[in-house]
């Protein structure tokens, strides 16, 4: 999974805020890359109730500014 928070659709609201991407990495310059072992581990702790969940929704292409 990439995961960019320039093409996100929940940048700069509440759930920006309340997205592991931020928790973990503090919404980084670029993209994110997590392999499936990783957001299995996510998960989990989102699961667990330790961590925020993923919130990422990439904006679709017809939606992005030329």
């Amino acid at each position: 999974m990439l995961i960019d928070c320039d093409t996100c659709v929940m940048r700069d609201t509440s759930a920006c805020q309340n997205c592991i991407v931020t928790f973990l990495v503090e919404r980084p310059e670029g993209a994110l890359v997590l392999d499936i072992e990783h957001q299995r581990a996510l998960r989990t702790l989102h699961d667990a109730g330790l961590a925020p969940a993923n919130h990422y929704q990439p904006v679709s292409p017809e939606a992005r500014p030329a």
